[in-house]
């Protein structure tokens, strides 16, 4: 069943709900999986009421990586074959972060091998205290190669090196230690806790963090100079934002009425 719609897509309020919906698998990735999930992000980031985009799994895991179907063809296809497989997935990677608002992962039971992949592709990664969280590629002669460069972005050099050579699988809250996951809540409290987290985009500028996220991840590879030029051209945009002007009126009103 939950092959015949691998992904649930719905939008509530002002959040895109996207749901890994092979639960019997495990959530794991396969050609329609990533599809759907691109076409989900593509469906999202064209509405404007949408403040933040939910990614979890259904069932007990989040994702445990590729499926034996997907590995059976990674194994037996040609390097075309194996080249197209592995650019599909990249551009799901690099999509997360074309999405103009957030895109935060919300995590429960594994994350493994192209599961930890797609979690640590999402701008925020929240987790339940008891998630598990690995790149166990090394294990069977395989690479965590895509998945590499958000990683190195994400944790430190001597931790990035560790994860994608031992293959081990580490707990929710030694993930936060090294800062591949955000925040871990307790079992029990996790889904009220993701969607009050999730809420608080509501309580900003859609425009501002629109901005604030292009520009964190433009600046990736930019030298300070250009870095801080780049800085100061979108400062430039923000002010002319409706969402700024409205929001500097009313600080200004708040000043003057309390005398400030």
């Amino acid at each position: 069943m939950g092959d015949a719609n691998p992904l649930i897509f719905s939008v509530e309020g002002a959040t895109a709900l996207v749901t890994l919906n092979r639960p019997e698998k495990r959530n794991a990735l396969n050609d329609s999986l990533v599809r759907a999930l691109k076409e989900a992000l593509r469906d999202a980031d064209a509405r404007e009421e949408v403040r933040a985009v939910l990614i979890t799994g259904a069932g007990d895991d989040f994702c445990s990586g590729a499926d034996l179907s997907a590995l059976q063809k990674i194994s037996e296809g040609s390097a075309a074959d194996n080249l197209e497989d592995a650019r599909e997935l990249a551009e799901l990677f690099s999509l997360v972060r074309r999405v103009s608002v957030p895109v935060v992962a919300a995590v429960r039971g594994r994350a493994l091998a192209g599961g930890a992949g797609l979690a640590t592709a999402c701008d925020v990664v929240l987790a339940a205290a008891s998630a598990r969280f690995g790149y166990p590629e090394v294990k069977i002669g395989f690479v965590p190669a895509m998945v590499m460069a958000i990683l190195r972005r994400n944790v430190s050099e001597k931790r990035a090196f560790e994860l994608v050579t031992r293959g081990a699988e580490i707990s929710a809250e030694e993930a936060e230690r090294v800062g591949l996951v955000n925040h871990v809540y307790a079992d029990e409290r996790f889904e009220s806790e993701v969607e009050s987290y999730v809420a608080g985009f509501e309580r900003v500028s859609r425009s501002a963090v629109v901005l604030t996220k292009r520009l964190l991840y433009q600046m990736d590879g930019m030298t300070f100079d250009a870095a801080i030029q780049s800085g100061a051209e979108v400062n430039t945009i923000a002010r002319m934002t409706e969402d700024c002007r409205r929001g500097v009126a009313r600080f200004l009103d708040k000043a003057g009425r309390s005398g400030g």
